[in-house]
């Protein structure tokens, strides 16, 4: 077996996609002058981080990870001082990131680090409930300040009122200054993010930690378990669906509804009648904000809300609406869910004969369970209801280049990094200013004509699941919780590089996402719009799966992801809806073929193929 991945340094450039660099900010590069850092990106294992980035990066929308590479890594290293962890350093390679956490391996260092972290995040611990209100609170208002901010294109001749208001300020100098605001909104809001979310990490890691001490063979599955059947915000907008598709069934407008796909059509028939538009209003009072929900994982912009697409969550209703008539409940069964919970909790509890041991489990699942809403909550208030009218404001700027001619098509500003977009205003409102023709009416379509190009091969391009030195153990425990990159994966992963076996791949291993063994067709789904083609019964094989897919929940009897460990979202919302799950698998949706015949054991965190179709 292989004893490295390939050299960080030593990745082959693809062939037409020379340049690319330029696209993304220097401090992203893997270093070619530096030796010490050379000698140190060298050392360290990066592994693709593909739970979050199923795709290359259009070169604005990196924003979100030099986002949360800032936040995350600042929180753990300088605010609340994690003992044995420091940030996640990130690189860039031919579009898509890889990242390496940086431990502490002097033990002095993590010693001296213990009390300021006992301090700090026991402070946030004892004030969880009163720090999270006051967090839901200014993230409300942060996202207020981002609605009214507005891009009105360049006028002709200014208002008369910067005169006789003695304003002193031009338009010119202001849209300058408001993107500066937008992307400054973005950065604070990931500020925001990290303040409260590595705590809820790490309770949940003690708490499984703690739990491993005192019984070193428990199924993970059941440690999961115990901090299952919990309420969060990610389900409100589900929950609204599901309300919207009882409502057109009490009002006998269901099989309207479900004859129309398109929701223009439909609302055209419902204002039709009083029932109809009984129910048009009572879609249009879930909207905001429960249809900010992303179609993707909400990191790049053609992830697009629900609000931006109305089509998207009557396709959920109308699923809805058909499990409706078939006399089922689609909703979770949280009192299940709960009673199982209790009952495992109580057996294990049971099992302690030392005091001391009880109350640690008792005292860090009490811990988990408390912070477990945030962990889940805070993805509805950034990745998507900030992250989509965040879109959208960027469009409306976008459109004034457009108009302008400085590029060709408002959809091509995603093809320009933040810093770009800011030399891009620059030079046109010193054009507007000056009544001359911008520099970059020629400059940027082309460069942007190339960047197409370079994308698409990005986008041909399979990224290596990991570069540089592995470690002999994979102990940093957010590595393996929320990515599920473990040992036994890292050695998969080096297995797979000797590529001399002829043998055809019959089983995966990944990580146990939600318990319970089930067989069945499997079904490989790679975006939003193919969620309509999943059957009822089968098994969905996906790279990873987005809180708008909850929907199909209903329908499927399994799911597998190529990324993530028991704590992504994937393996969280399945364990909710009682699915048994394997996650982390690696290359799930390469191996498994639409119509295979699989089993997948979420126990021990296994799939294997029975029968190829």
């Amino acid at each position: 077996m292989a004893k490295k991945f390939l050299d960080p340094h030593e990745v082959k450039p693809i062939l037409g996609t020379e340049g690319w660099e330029e696209m993304y900010p220097f401090y992203y590069q893997f270093s070619k002058t530096d030796k010490e850092r050379m000698e140190y990106e060298s050392s360290q294992l990066w592994f693709y981080d593909g739970l979050h980035y199923p795709e290359p990066h259009y070169p604005f929308d990196l924003i979100w990870d030099e986002a949360w590479y800032l936040a995350l890594s600042q929180y753990n290293t300088r605010v609340f001082m994690v003992p044995p962890a420091k940030g996640i350093d990130h690189r860039i390679v031919n579009g898509y990131v890889y990242i390496t956490p940086i431990g502490i391996a002097d033990p002095k260092e993590i010693e001296s680090r213990i009390p300021l972290f006992q301090k700090r995040a026991g402070y946030y611990y004892e004030n969880w409930d009163k720090i999270y209100d006051k967090w839901v609170d200014k993230t409300k208002e942060l996202i207020v300040e981002l609605e009214n901010i507005s891009f009105p294109d360049l006028p002709e001749i200014e208002d008369e009122s910067i005169v006789f208001d003695s304003k002193g300020l031009s338009s010119g100098y202001n849209l300058g200054i408001k993107y500066d605001e937008l992307i400054n909104m973005g950065f604070k809001i990931w500020q925001y993010h990290f303040e409260m979310l590595n705590l809820g990490y790490a309770a949940y890691v003690t708490f499984i930690n703690t739990a491993n001490e005192v019984f070193p063979d428990i199924p993970m599955h059941n440690l999961t378990k115990m901090v299952s059947g919990i309420d969060t915000v990610m389900y409100r907008p589900d929950e609204e669906l599901i309300k919207l598709a009882k409502l057109a069934v009490t009002l006998e407008i269901d099989s309207l509804i479900v004859s129309q796909k398109k929701f223009d059509t439909l609302a055209k028939e419902l204002k039709k009648s009083d029932k109809g538009i009984s129910w048009l209003n009572a879609l249009e009072k879930a909207r905001y904000p429960w249809f900010y929900i992303s179609t993707g994982t909400g990191w790049y912009h053609h992830h697009i809300s629900w609000n931006d697409n109305l089509d998207i969550p009557l396709s959920s209703i109308n699923m809805y609406i058909e499990v409706i008539k078939e006399g089922k409940n689609p909703s979770r069964s949280t009192e299940k869910l709960i009673k199982e919970r209790d009952e495992i909790v109580e057996k294990y509890i049971n099992l302690i004969k030392n005091e001391d041991q009880r109350n640690a489990f008792e005292e860090t699942l009490k811990i988990a369970r408390r912070v477990f809403p945030y962990v889940e909550n805070h993805m509805f208030y950034v990745e998507n209801w900030f992250h989509s009218v965040f879109w959208r404001k960027m469009r409306e700027l976008a459109k004034i280049f457009a108009n302008n001619k400085i590029i060709e098509d408002a959809e091509d500003i995603w093809y320009l990094n933040r810093f770009e977009i800011k030399s891009l205003i620059d030079d046109m409102v010193r054009a507007w200013a000056t009544g001359i023709i911008p520099a970059g009416r020629t400059y940027w379509p082309e460069k942007i004509k190339n960047r197409k190009v370079i994308i698409k091969k990005f986008q041909e391009w399979t990224p290596p699941p990991a570069l540089g030195t592995p470690p002999e153990v994979v102990n940093e425990p957010f590595t393996i919780v929320l990515w599920g990159v473990t040992t036994g994966v890292l050695k998969n992963w080096l297995r797979s590089l000797e590529g001399t076996t002829s043998e055809k791949i019959t089983e995966l291993h990944g990580s146990p996402g939600s318990a319970g063994i089930v067989e069945g067709k499997a079904r490989v789904i790679r975006t939003v719009e193919q969620l309509d083609q999943l059957e009822k019964g089968e098994i969905m094989v996906a790279p990873t799966t987005s809180p708008s897919w909850a929907p199909v929940f209903t329908k499927i009897t399994g799911a597998v992801t190529d990324v993530g460990g028991p704590m992504c979202h994937a393996a969280i919302v399945c364990r909710e809806y009682g699915l048994p799950t394997v996650v982390g698998t690696g290359n799930a949706t390469s191996v498994i073929k639409t119509g295979d015949l699989i089993r997948i054991n979420g126990n021990e965190g296994t799939v294997k193929i029975v029968e190829s179709r």
